[in-house]
């Protein structure tokens, strides 16, 4: 809510009808003027009608106080007004009751009905007494257009000024009270904007996050993967045949500057990322970067990683294979279907696929035969990797590889990611299996 509403609601709370304590000050002075002055033209109508003086103070004196509530009975106000207007009473309340009437939320045809009344009542009465003066000589001037004159005169001068005045504030305060409604709807709207924008900025961040995981964790989770099985084997062969060891060294070193040279590619578009996401060095407080700016970071870097680095592609599953082999592992690779070129994100999605694979098989199933089967189809690419149950004796634990469990996530988030198909499991053999097919488009 805005301020002018919080201001509007904390200054209501006057007694009974009144929303504020000055409305009702207001109205308790209104209606003590207008009882003196109904109480004082009492004594002349007391006079004109034979009775009492007492009598007629009294009684102008309590059709004097109904303008105190004249903000909950406008109607009544005015109807009062025009019953005592032939005892030349009530100046102050008629004008009051009419303006109050014409600034109500009443329908425009009572409004209009009870000011005709009272205008036509306040003519007829002027046009008596004036008539009336004119026989008893109290007026000089003399001619038929003077008492038509004055009547219809006085009769307008009482009525349509506090009718237009009133119309005026009742419409200025509807146009008022449209546009604070409207302000406060603004604000709740743009409140709203603000958090679902905060929330979407929330999602891309995270999914921005998870997304610079994976491709960290397909990059050099292999690798590693393969260097320590290969460190593993040289250290069982370095006593006993030094020339495989020479070899198995020399892989874990080409490995390990492979790794090292994809890693550092992708720490180097995440830090040269634009110039937007970045703020410049303020003093104590410059390493605390916004969330926002975290975001925005992470997106331009990720989508530079696409653009700027060599993904995989089909091509070098052939290399990748060789390295598996290399490290102990019986592959046997089977392409069914022509070999054609791909959207890059297809083959790379394919190639993470394979490499994910090769990956928990060394983990998991050490030393296992495995097969990897490539299809292209009219409008997909299908590919499995499957390894039979690791020899005896065999197992994960000898080369102690750790495992965080994200790989068959990753591969999922990727191929669901291109509208594809993955799908894992172990099979009734005692092995793993892993399947995924991806549109080719």
């Amino acid at each position: 809510m805005t301020a002018t509403g919080e201001e509007d609601v904390t200054a209501r709370g006057g007694p009974l009808w009144w929303e504020r304590r000055r409305g009702a000050v207001l109205d308790g002075g209104l209606a003590l003027l207008s009882a003196a002055e109904c109480g004082a033209e009492g004594v002349k109508f007391a006079g004109d009608a034979g009775i009492p003086v007492a009598v007629g103070v009294v009684f102008g004196v309590l059709a004097g106080s109904v303008l105190l509530v004249r903000r909950q009975w406008p109607i009544a106000v005015v109807l009062v007004a025009i019953a005592i207007a032939p005892a030349q009473m009530g100046f102050l309340m008629s004008i009051v009751g009419l303006y109050t009437l014409a600034a109500s939320e009443l329908p425009r045809r009572i409004i209009a009905s009870l000011a005709g009344m009272s205008l036509v009542g306040t003519l007829i009465v002027t046009f008596v007494r004036a008539q009336q003066g004119m026989t008893r000589g109290e007026y000089e001037i003399g001619g038929d257009w003077f008492v038509p004159f004055i009547s219809i005169t006085a009769s307008l001068g009482v009525t349509a000024p506090p009718v237009l005045l009133g119309m005026y504030v009742g419409a200025r305060r509807r146009l008022m009270e449209s546009l604070r409604e409207r302000a406060d709807s603004l604000e709740r709207e743009l409140q709203l904007l603000a958090e679902r924008a905060e929330e979407r900025a929330e999602w891309a961040r995270n999914e921005e996050r998870t997304r610079i995981a994976r491709e960290m964790h397909d990059v050099v989770a292999h690798r590693v993967s393969l260097m320590v099985v290969h460190a593993a084997a040289l250290q069982a062969v370095a006593r006993k045949d030094p020339e495989k060891a020479v070899k198995n060294a020399a892989l874990v070193g080409d490995m390990g500057r492979q790794a090292l040279t994809e890693l550092r590619e992708m720490l180097g578009v995440l830090r040269s990322s634009d110039g937007a996401a970045q703020r410049p060095a303020r003093g104590p407080g410059a390493d605390s970067v916004p969330l926002a700016a975290v975001g925005v970071a992470a997106a331009a870097a990720a989508s530079r990683v696409a653009e700027e680095s060599d993904g995989p592609c089909l091509s070098e599953l052939d290399e990748l294979i060789g390295q598996s082999a290399a490290a102990g592992m019986a592959v046997d690779l089977s392409v069914v279907g022509e070999a054609r070129e791909y959207a890059p994100e297809v083959e790379q999605t394919a190639f993470r696929v394979v490499q994910e694979a090769l990956t928990n098989v060394h983990k998991h199933a050490a030393g296992a035969k495995t097969y990897v089967r490539l299809a292209h189809r009219a409008a997909e690419i299908a590919m499995q990797v499957e390894n039979e149950p690791p020899p005896d004796g065999a197992s994960a634990s000898s080369a102690r590889l750790p495992s965080g469990g994200n790989g068959l996530v990753g591969m999922k988030e990727r191929v669901a990611a291109l509208g594809g198909v993955f799908v894992s499991g172990p099979t009734d053999a005692g092995g793993f299996r892993v399947s995924a097919v991806i549109p080719a488009s």
